[in-house]
């Protein structure tokens, strides 16, 4: 119990820092940045509850999120690249 609550902290620090820098960010590209990580701790935090849950349609959920969330960045880092 005290390791998930430990785990559950820290994803939230990291969430947090993670909004703070998409806010706060000087360029779109720390923005971008900010995003993908974000991303990536809401992936983490996912299949998290999958083995909390022991349930393995999180972990599909999981991967289907992670994809959807390469793509996101991709077309963000385009959209960047030819704005210049």
């Amino acid at each position: 119990m005290i390791v998930t609550i430990i785990v559950l902290a820290l994803t939230g620090l990291g969430v947090l820092f993670a909004v703070l820098r998409m806010i706060i960010g000087p360029a779109s590209f720390d923005r971008v940045v900010a995003l993908d990580t974000l991303n990536v701790i809401i992936t983490a935090l996912i299949v998290f509850l999958a083995y909390y849950f022991k349930s393995m349609l999180y972990l599909d959920i999981a991967l289907a999120y992670a994809i959807l969330s390469f793509l996101e960045t991709l077309v963000f880092a385009r959209f960047l690249e030819g704005r210049k």
